[in-house]
């Protein structure tokens, strides 16, 4: 069963900064896993995560 919860963050400047700045990486570390995947015609869960763990 999925469940799903809507939010509202309201943070404060300090807040939204940091928040922006963790996104951004997040979305960079997205496009890396996704570049990897295709380079390595890899796109199962698990076969990603295998070929995206460092070494």
């Amino acid at each position: 069963m999925k469940l799903v919860v809507q939010v509202k963050l309201l943070p404060s400047l300090e807040q939204a900064a940091v928040l922006g700045v963790t996104l951004r990486a997040c979305n960079e570390a997205a496009d890396w896993v996704s570049e990897v995947a295709y380079e390595r015609r890899v796109f199962r869960n698990f076969e990603t995560r295998c070929a995206t763990t460092p070494t």
